[in-house]
């Protein structure tokens, strides 16, 4: 029998963008598994979150754990699979910023930054495909940034570890397509959410919000089957004149 509900999972979902994405989603009627490593913070997220399952008829459920870790990382897609009966989404958006010169940076902060943004990436994916493809295809939506494209002083692990990320992503778009699972990658550039120590205050308003991201994401998966919008660049409209 044909599933009722579209299953997904979202890593870093208790805030954020990946809190906006989970929202977006269930107001859709997916059912939707939020993952990251504060049980706190996922058990609020997914109370904040009722409301919009009451609307759109999904679900949240919520699991705790260190995508970096393998074995967190594949119990988080197994619970997901176990609670909602499969999987059809996964949206890779756990990620750290930890901004400081490399001269300054630790082998611990390095570590963190790899094994959380690029690491993490690899074992929700490796644990996804077998159920991805058990649904007969699916979508793989990575969430990167424009600082991969962009590096800045300060950003040298994270600005890699998302160029990383993008060339993870369109190998692995080639690989999948023909299995009907869609791979996608979505850079956003400068986000009000105070992620990485950066303004997330009311004065930073021509930032992109996370329901901007939010929406991108779930017009991606709208898209018909036949297309793949395989990579997606979005910025503000208006950021602050350069002088």
């Amino acid at each position: 029998m044909a599933p009722t509900h579209t299953v997904a999972l979202v890593t870093g979902g208790s805030k954020g963008i990946g809190r906006a994405i989970a929202a977006a989603l269930i107001e859709t009627g997916t059912h939707v598994m939020i993952t990251g490593r504060s049980e706190a913070r996922l058990r609020s997220a997914a109370e904040g979150l009722g409301a919009s399952a009451q609307q759109g008829g999904g679900r949240v459920e919520w699991c705790a754990g260190n995508v970096g870790r393998e074995t967190d990382a594949r119990a988080m897609i197994d619970a997901a699979v176990e609670r909602f009966g499969g999987l059809d989404i996964l949206i890779n958006n756990a990620a750290v910023g930890i901004i400081v010169e490399t001269a300054a940076m630790t082998g611990d902060q390095w570590r963190e930054t790899i094994e959380t943004n690029m690491s993490g990436v690899f074992y929700c994916t490796h644990a996804a495909i077998p159920h991805l493809r058990q649904r007969g295809g699916g979508w793989i939506i990575n969430i990167s940034s424009l600082a991969s494209q962009n590096p800045f002083a300060g950003g040298a692990a994270y600005s890699a570890t998302k160029a990383g990320l993008n060339a993870f992503g369109e190998a692995l778009m080639q690989e999948l397509r023909y299995d009907g699972i869609r791979v996608s990658t979505v850079c956003p550039g400068s986000v009000r959410t105070g992620f990485g120590g950066f303004d997330g205050s009311a004065a930073a308003d021509w930032k992109l919000a996370p329901e901007d991201v939010a929406r991108v994401v779930v017009d991606l998966i709208a898209h018909p089957g036949r297309s793949l919008p395989s990579r997606v660049d979005i910025r503000p409209s208006q950021p602050p004149r350069k002088k």
